[in-house]
């Protein structure tokens, strides 16, 4: 049996929090004694094989941001340890890593690299992320002239078809047009039935049962339910309505 591609073990993450940027400047020099500490994950165990959609489900401030963070190397655990066996793409903030004097066409290529692909690489899906994005001659333009929703096509189109190992997906994300966006969502049912490990963070029900087959299930950085999609819904569900009747 093959190693899992991601794997957290008794992972913790501690944030500082500071009333004013002046507090946060001091702690750079003194220790604050005083200063709040937030466990956004509490010793947050769990695995995922090649080729898994899993749900990460939870009212906001759960911790499901903050696994995605330790996923693509964004953040980093204060206690335990986290393992990524292959290539990540993140749709979260689409445009992020761009550079605004360059064309799309250009960017591509700064992505590509950022995410470690060789020119080779990059030149072969280079055609396939302009179609995709659908920019027509803005595709040579400086993305400084883009629109956002200009900007969020491209990052999309780059990031779904750089054939990554780990795909990871924010549902607040909003790519254009509802004939747009149908081809996204088709996009990413085909990325999951190519095999790619894909995780998607969700408050729609219906969406997460669509596209995945197992969920976590976060409350307050604890995982409290890890199974079948079905199960963790009717979990998170139940929580959630004893939760109103208080």
């Amino acid at each position: 049996m093959s190693e899992p591609i991601i794997i957290f073990n008794n992972v913790t993450k501690e944030y500082t929090l500071y009333k004013n940027d002046q507090e946060r400047f001091r702690a750079l020099f003194f220790k604050n004694k005083k200063a709040k500490i937030n466990k956004a994950l509490k010793g947050v165990s769990f695995s995922i094989d090649k080729g898994e959609a899993v749900g990460l489900i939870g009212d906001n401030g759960a911790g499901k941001s903050t696994i995605l963070k330790h996923i693509t190397g964004v953040a980093f655990p204060t206690e335990g340890e986290v393992t990524v066996n292959g290539k990540v793409a993140a749709l979260l903030e689409l445009t992020a890593g761009f550079s605004m004097e360059m064309t799309g066409r250009e960017n591509i290529y700064l992505k590509g690299y950022i995410l470690g692909l060789t020119d080779k690489e990059i030149k072969r899906l280079e055609e396939r992320i302009v179609d995709f994005a659908e920019l027509g001659d803005y595709i040579d333009q400086p993305v400084r002239t883009y629109s956002s929703g200009m900007k969020m096509r491209l990052g999309f189109a780059i990031n779904v078809n750089i054939e990554p190992d780990v795909l990871v997906i924010d549902e607040a994300l909003s790519v254009g047009d509802a004939t747009f966006k149908k081809k996204c969502k088709q996009k990413i049912a085909d990325t999951i039935k190519s095999g790619v490990t894909v995780l998607y963070v969700s408050h729609n029900a219906e969406s997460v049962k669509e596209l995945c087959t197992r969920a976590l299930y976060l409350k307050k950085g604890e995982l409290i339910y890890d199974g079948p999609v079905d199960e963790a819904l009717r979990v998170y569900q139940e929580d959630k309505a004893k939760k109103a009747k208080k």
